[in-house]
């Protein structure tokens, strides 16, 4: 989060209150990032209100970029924004489609989620971030060099924002259930299970200060056991990580995240591996 120069935020003229915008002053009034605020819009016709948003916003002290664009569809022209802004966080605010789909996702946030070459907060709710709870979702269980790697950007992350809003961090795991037939004896009970994770977390338990009190290894599948763990403690950010799928693109989130992303009560901030980061932007470098 503190190498994070610059911020893509994205403004919806209908919507009189920017949650996008309020997290994005908070985070670069901490970082320094520089804020460049983004209307998709094919009439460019809100020039006014960005003039108005820059002026206070440097007022503020903020380094403030403006611009109006539109290119085929939402997501797309918010990736084209970001890569050629080079912004390494991206922030939108969720707007629930219906009462019916208040949950769930818009297509537009989820082509976002999966195509954009950065990471990307999606501001879910009012709730302050202040003195609240940043809640940090790991699988510890996948030891290969990208979950290594994922888990301690999450970590970071994690920590980067508790210490900017004076806010507690809590890291969850899952993991699977005992089977008396596993060929490891580790994994046919459940205190062993519990116990080879938690010695995985010991390294960046000890880098991040992450006392055993705020790391929770629970039993049960992750797409459960994280909105549960969010409600509980009613966290202010949840943060997920994303690998690949193979596929044509090989940039499509997992079933888990998704199930995740749309049934936290809480903003989201995703990550990807920078493998997937460097395939994203091969992705959205070519016409």
């Amino acid at each position: 989060m503190q190498a994070i120069r610059s911020i893509l935020v994205v403004i919806e003229p209908e919507h009189s209150e920017s949650l996008a915008l309020k997290r994005a002053k908070l985070i670069a009034g901490v970082t320094g990032a520089h804020l460049h605020l983004l209307v998709c819009d094919k009439k460019h016709e809100h020039s006014a209100l960005l003039a108005l948003l820059k002026s206070g916003l440097q007022e503020d002290g903020y380094s403030v970029s403006t611009e109006q664009a539109w290119n085929d569809s939402l997501h797309e022209t918010i990736i084209d924004v970001q890569q050629a802004e080079g912004c390494g966080l991206v922030i939108k605010q969720h707007f629930p489609d219906s009462p019916l789909k208040k949950a769930l996702l818009t297509p537009a946030d989820w082509k976002l989620l999966r195509y954009c070459p950065s990471a990307v907060l999606l501001v879910k709710t009012a709730k302050p971030w202040m003195s609240g709870v940043i809640l940090a979702a790991i699988d510890v269980g996948n030891t290969d060099a990208d979950h290594r790697t994922l888990h301690n950007s999450i970590i970071d992350h994690g920590f980067d924002i508790a210490s900017l809003a004076k806010a507690q961090l809590h890291v969850i795991s899952a993991h699977p259930s005992p089977m008396l037939s596993a060929a490891d004896p580790t994994f046919q009970l459940k205190e062993t299970i519990e116990a080879r994770y938690r010695e995985q977390c010991k390294a960046f338990q000890t880098e991040f200060d992450v006392d055993d009190s705020h790391l929770h290894i629970e039993e049960g599948p992750a797409d459960v056991l994280i909105p549960f763990a969010a409600h509980k403690w009613q966290a202010a950010v949840t943060i997920i990580g994303t690998v690949a799928r193979t596929g044509i693109t090989g940039a499509l989130i997992g079933n888990t995240a998704e199930v995740i992303l749309d049934a936290v009560e809480s903003d989201v901030l995703v990550l990807k591996p920078d493998t997937l980061m460097d395939q994203l932007e091969e992705l959205a470098s070519k016409p």
